[in-house]
C-alpha cells in the first residue's frame, strides 16, 4: 500500500449521516458505497452490531 494515504478522517463532503463511510472510502481509496453496504449488512441481524460499530467509529474518527 502507498504511504501517501490521506489521514483517516470523517468526510464532510461524502456523507449521509456522520461521514464515517465517506472517510473510510477516502482512506482506503475505494468507493464509500462498499462501506455503506457493509454497515447495512451488519445492521440486518438485529441492528446492534452494525449500529454499535458505526457509532464507535463516529466517536473515534475525527472530522476533516
Amino acid at each position: 500500500m502507498s504511504k501517501n494515504r490521506p489521514p483517516l478522517r470523517r468526510s464532510r463532503s461524502n456523507r449521509i449521516i456522520g461521514g464515517v463511510s465517506g472517510g473510510l472510502g477516502e482512506f482506503f481509496r475505494i468507493n464509500a458505497i462498499w462501506f455503506r453496504i457493509a454497515f447495512l449488512i451488519a445492521l440486518l441481524p438485529g441492528g446492534i452490531p452494525g449500529l454499535l460499530i458505526y457509532i464507535i467509529l463516529w466517536i473515534i474518527i475525527p472530522t476533516e
